[in-house]
Order: C-alpha cells, then structure tokens, then sequence
C-alpha cells in the first residue's frame, strides 16, 4: 500500500528566490555593462528597424485583431504602432530578431540575450506614458505601491543588464538544446523576472511569475534544424517576450504561485523536462553577461559562422576571378558550428540559408560581403552558391571545440582553405575571435555604431538618423530620459 502523498506546500525553489531577489535588488554599478548596454540597445533597435525591410517580418506586427486601438499604449520603434504591452513585445521581440544581427551569447546553452528588449521597453513605455498623461494603466485595479513614480533610460539599461545576467548566467551549465528544448525558454524567465519587477511586483509577485514562466516548458527546436529549419525561428523570442509580459500581468493580480516547478517529484520541471538534472546557477548574478556579451557587427549570421565568413571576406580578392578553377574549399571549425549550422542539400528558404556555414562562406567568397539580402530567394539563385558548397568540406579543431568552452578564452574560432584545380591554394586564413567579441571591443564599437547610424539612415532619412544616434552619445543623459520621449523619438 502506497503513502499519501503530502500537501505541506513547501519554500519557493531557491532557484526562483535567487533570481527574484537579484531582479529586484540588485544595483548595476559596472561601468562596463552599463557602457555596453548603452551600444547593446542602440545595436539591438538598429537590427529591428533593418527588419522592416523585410515584408515577412512586417507581416506578422500590429495589433492580434486589425483595427484595434489602444489609448496610451506601447509603441513599436520604427512603425505607427501602438499596442497594448504583451502584443508590443511581440512585436519589437521579433524584428529585433528577424535578421539574426542582434548579440549573442554562447555556453553549454546558446541565445540572444537581447532579445529580452521586446519586454523590457514595451513594457517601460507603455508605464511611462501612463505616468506622463497621469493615469494609471487599466489593467491594474489600484495603484501598485512598489512601482516607480518616473521610468527613465536608466531603468531600461539596467533591465537589460539584468535580462543578460538571468538569461546567460543559467546557460552556462544548463544546456536545454542539447535535449531538444529551445533556448527561448531562458528568454521568457529572464524577460518575465524584470518585467514584473518594472511592473511593481513584489517579491511573492515576482517569485509567482517565475513560477508560471517554467511552468510553461518549452518549445521543441524543431524549427531551427534541418529538414525543418523556417520563419518560426525568428519571431519565437518575440513570442516568449510577449508571454512574460503576460505572466507578469497576471501574476499582479494576486494570481498564485507554484513553490516547487523546478523540483517536484515526477511533475516539476527538472523531472519532467530536463531528464531528471537540476537546473543551476553557475555563478553569483551580477554584470558578466552584459560585459562579456558578442555582437554581430559585420554579418546577419549565426553566430558560430562569423569568422567563417571573416575568413571568406578576406579571401574574396585572391578567388573572386578563378570560382570556377576551384576544387574544393576545406572549413575548420569547432563542435557546434558543426552540430548546428554544417548542412548540405537543398536550402528551402531564408531561415535556412542563414543556419547553413556552407551557404554564407560561400556568399562571402562571391561577393566578399555578406547582408541580409544574400538570404533571399533571388540571391540564393546564382548557381555559383550550390556550386561552391558543393566543393566544401567541414572538418572540426579539437582545439577549437576545446577553446570555444574555455570561460578564459570563449573563442569561436573558424580556419578557411582554397584549393584550386591547377595545385595552387590560398594561405588557410584563420579568425579566432569574432569582431564582436569582447576583446576586440576597442575595434568594434566604431562599427557598431555605424551599423547602428546605417540602419537609421535607410528608414528616416540622414538628419534623423543623426538625431537617433546622437541619443546614446552622452550615458548620463540617456540614462535620465524619460522612456516615453526617447520611443517617441523612433516612432515612424
């Protein structure tokens, strides 16, 4: 005869109240992170004012029912849109993400740490103008004792900082896509975490909307890997900001918590999930995501290819007039370029192109560049592309793999090799350290900026796009913004 199961409700997973206490008393004091925060968010609008370009992306914003309006909402930079906050962050999380140029943290778990703006701003602008027009949002019965009484920039880097730490500190030991799981799940913890903490929450408030956010599982990674690699992969980070915003609302309402997700027997997370391993935080939270964090500067691709295409970049002017003469192109590269993005066979569409090492090396042998654009159906036509993947050879560097997990090092190290048909070869060309990692910051940052002033420039014209930039010039002024003007100034 079995026991009765107890109902004593036991104390929150110390997991929850780790990452609750951090989102709600934890001071960002680095200089550094913040620094980086200031080019991160720059950076990270940039990549969805670009997606605008693209009507697949365009498709999918606006409100869930055409038509509706929404007094005081939250706008979408770049656009006329003004929403209620959990279909804003829908929408400013997926074209952040659509072009896959926003930053990127590698671990035993991988993602994109900002996707996490999509919650965060729609959520501050949405408040701030409520506060500016003096009013209190209606989704709230009573005023909420622990909100802040002015939203400013400030509030906004320091989230964002604070989204990084949740996000990448818990991928560097726990790897969810090794098991199937996507990394958007960490998306969605760490975007519901500060987003009910700017709510107001308390903490049993933030405790209850972290309880929710992993109550949800997670998606299956089924639409970033071959045979069925497609466009869900780029607005899913829009879908689990959106869904942290909602958890977060809800969770303000009083509604309850679930004390043990992560650990109950059989039913809690870790048992039914993640086949039966804790989940872990490998280090004290604080700033080091932020600081550490890489970002995509001169090429929309995954990340683990980007000093592949340096490579190819660099060997465009000695093959560029003999494509035909070569006989074959050797890669090297480390374990998960290969187990992510090394794909042969036909490439469906462009969330395909943009996951294949093979198709972007080739495009930067072409062409010596590589943008957006290459991904489409008309530039993925040239028959020089298949033709040259179909001359490569993937090969992996133990050393690599070895240094690409190294905390000292966290290289992501890529080699390039031509061969042609008369016996001659290039110099094997080797990129160790991407142009968006942290020790190349000095080199980089001038060219974030440039990224960031381009992408202005084509949506609103030269002399606002210089007014945009000239936002994130001075930290301090940033920081004191009020969130509501500094949106406002992206409205289109």
């Amino acid at each position: 005869m079995s026991s009765p199961i107890s109902n004593v409700r036991p104390a929150p997973d110390k997991l929850l109240t780790d990452l609750a206490d951090y989102a709600l008393g934890a001071r960002i004091t680095s200089d550094e992170a913040l620094d980086t925060a200031r080019w991160c968010l720059a950076d990270t609008l940039a990549c969805g004012i670009m997606a605008l370009a693209y009507p697949a992306c365009t498709k999918l914003l606006g409100p869930v029912v055409p038509g509706t309006t929404i007094a005081c909402g939250a706008r979408v930079p770049g656009t006329g849109h003004e929403l209620d906050p959990v279909q804003a962050a829908f929408n400013l999380g997926t074209i952040v993400r659509w072009l896959d140029f926003n930053d990127t943290w590698l671990a035993a778990e991988w993602g994109h740490p900002s996707d996490n703006l999509g919650a965060i701003l729609a959520t501050a602008d949405w408040l701030s103008r409520h506060q500016a027009a003096g009013l209190e949002p209606a989704a709230f019965q009573s005023k909420i004792p622990h909100r802040k009484s002015k939203f400013t920039m400030g509030d906004v880097l320091g989230a964002m900082v604070k989204a990084h730490e949740i996000q990448g500190v818990l991928a560097l030991e726990n790897s969810f896509n090794c098991i199937g799981l996507d990394h958007v799940l960490l998306v969605r913890v760490a975007s519901t975490a500060v987003t009910t903490a700017l709510l107001g929450g308390d903490r049993g408030q933030v405790i209850n909307a972290l309880s929710h956010a992993w109550l949800d599982g997670s998606a299956l990674r089924t639409y970033r890997h071959a045979p069925n690699t497609g466009s869900r992969k780029s607005w899913a980070a829009g879908d689990a900001t959106s869904r942290a915003v909602r958890l977060a609302l809800i969770a303000l309402t009083g509604e309850m918590g679930y004390p043990s997700v992560l650990t109950a027997k059989t039913w809690g997370f870790q048992d039914a999930c993640f086949q039966g391993n804790p989940v872990r935080l490998a280090r004290p939270l604080g700033s080091y995501v932020m600081e550490n964090v890489l970002f995509k500067i001169s090429f929309p691709a995954e990340f683990h290819a980007q000093t592949t295409v340096e490579c190819a970049v660099q060997l465009h002017p000695l093959v560029k007039d003999r494509l035909a003469q070569i006989a074959r192109v050797e890669l090297t590269t480390h374990e998960s370029a290969i187990r992510i993005i090394d794909k042969t066979g036909p490439l469906h569409n462009p969330a395909d192109r943009d996951h294949c090492l093979q198709y972007m090396t080739a495009i930067g042998l072409i062409h010596g560049t590589l943008h957006a654009g290459h991904y489409e159906d008309g530039a993925a036509a040239d028959p020089r592309i298949d033709a040259l993947r179909a001359k490569m050879t993937v090969t992996e560097n133990g050393q690599y793999s070895q240094d690409y997990l190294d905390p000292e090092k966290r290289s992501i190290a890529n080699a390039v090799q031509v061969f042609f048909k008369d016996g001659t070869k290039t110099a094997r060309v080797e990129v160790e350290y991407p142009l968006g990692h942290r020790r190349r910051r000095q080199e980089g940052i001038p060219l974030l900026q440039q990224k960031a002033a381009a992408a202005f420039t084509t949506h609103y014209g030269k002399a606002r796009s210089a007014q945009l930039m000239s936002l994130f010039a001075d930290r301090a002024k940033l920081e004191a913004m009020p969130v509501h003007e500094f949106v406002g100034a992206f409205v289109r």
